[in-house]
């Protein structure tokens, strides 16, 4: 017997379909028929390896054995990423490239963002309290943005600030998605990157002036390792990198506020944040509900790993969502239970809805500004606002890729309570 022979294999000529039928469950309901945490499979017409749980994660970010480049579909790149962009470099542009990330990521940078996220959500309840209904989805997102702009050094112009919010929701809508919604995302993409190359040019012309600390003056200066500045449009790309995926966390609001109204008996909790209540409710809401489904890399040269072969060149999918789900990891993994966290050990490769291992890897930067953002959402939902949730399907379908509910979650009279008012 070959070492392949030992690896379970899916005999069909092509599983992209059913990947997108089976969504965030694709890798993990094979895994569970197979009873393994690695299998052979053909996506987009090319032999492909899917993994997942807590060793497999470690393999995939080992950089001596997989890379980026190329492994990205120019789709994904096209719509969500931006083409070229810090998700498809390995080696040492990506660490040079990454450093420019995580420079903005500072705990003075964060607190700045935190504060800025805060008072939009205080604009934002207060218009809220003249609506009898809204969608939170929706104005999460714009709210979002509004603070990764003005923390970020971009310019908010009131007549476009929703459309624009629902651009970098429309990009992060494309994944996954076939026909209309991932051609809305396309279009978009091309929107937002010619607004903001005109705005990198404008900056490096001395026509606007930002904070130096802010990422759009990081973006339009910085150098890479030939000591160039960005082209334009790639700074502009990276820039969209630091917006778009702040409005993505309007998943994570909404995904919160579902946990809440399904789980009540946690509201005094979080609203007294006892025992760091808020932020173990924060990671269990990342580790339940479906965000990332899963991540791609390609094998730089051959190596087995436990009896399988991994071949050079060859697709490799790591299961996220699976990872997140997997029994063998997390105690009743289905149940939504906060507490699990009061003892969790921080491990760089089991909690990995952004990605695992270190940040000087392709973990993403903005985990923790995530984190702080999905705080500041539930202060205001478990704590500074009264609401009612009417009758709708919150159901989330795990073919769906991104998943998030068909009512985007409605809210009616809106209000900040009595005892935390409103500021």
């Amino acid at each position: 017997m070959t070492q392949n022979e030992q690896t379970p294999q899916e005999h069909t000529l092509d599983n992209s379909l059913a990947l997108l039928k089976d969504g965030y469950d694709f890798i993990f309901k094979r895994r569970r028929e197979m009873d393994t945490e690695i299998f052979r499979t053909r996506l987009l017409g090319q032999p492909a390896i899917c993994m997942g749980g807590k060793d497999a994660a470690e393999l995939f970010y080992d950089t001596t054995k997989f890379k980026r480049s190329g492994a990205i579909p120019k789709r994904i790149q096209k719509s969500l990423f931006g083409v070229d962009a810090i998700q498809t470099l390995d080696g040492d542009a990506h660490r040079h490239r990454k450093m420019l990330f995580m420079s903005l990521m500072s705990r003075e940078r964060l607190d700045v963002f935190t504060e800025l996220l805060r008072e939009e959500w205080e604009a934002a309840a207060r218009r809220w309290e003249k609506l009898d209904e809204i969608e939170l989805f929706g104005e999460s997102q714009e709210l979002l943005h509004r603070a990764a702009c003005r923390w970020s050094g971009v310019p908010i112009d009131e007549e476009t600030v929703r459309q624009k919010a629902d651009d970098m929701g429309d990009m992060v809508e494309a994944f996954g998605a076939v026909g209309p919604r991932h051609a809305a995302g396309r279009r978009a993409r091309r929107r937002t990157e010619e607004w903001l190359e005109g705005f990198i040019l404008d900056l490096r012309a001395g026509e606007f002036k930002v904070p130096e600390d802010t990422a759009a003056y990081a973006m339009a200066f910085h150098r890479d390792l030939q000591n160039r500045e960005l082209d334009a449009r790639m700074a502009a790309i990276e820039l969209i990198n630091i917006v778009r995926p702040i409005v993505a966390i309007g998943r994570y609001v909404v995904f919160g506020a579902i946990a809440l109204h399904e789980h009540p008996q946690y509201r005094e909790k979080l609203a007294a944040d006892e025992s760091k209540y808020r932020q173990w409710f924060v990671q269990e809401t990342r580790r339940f509900y479906p965000f990332t489904p899963f991540l791609g890399a390609s094998v730089i040269r051959d190596f087995q790993w436990k009896g399988h072969e991994f071949e050079e060149g060859t697709m490799v999918l790591l299961d996220i969502y699976g990872t997140t789900h997997d029994p063998k990891l997390w105690e009743n993994p289905d149940v939504f239970r906060p507490e699990r966290f009061e003892y969790w050990d921080g491990g760089p490769f089991d909690l990995i809805p952004q990605g695992g291992g270190g940040y000087d890897g392709h973990r993403c930067a903005g985990e923790w500004l995530t984190i702080d953002a999905m705080r500041v959402g539930l202060e205001f939902l478990a704590k500074r606002l009264d609401y009612e949730v009417p009758e709708q399907d919150l159901g989330l379908s795990l073919s769906r890729m991104p998943a998030l509910p068909e009512s985007r979650f409605k809210m009616r009279k809106v209000r900040g309570n009595g005892r935390f008012a409103l500021s």
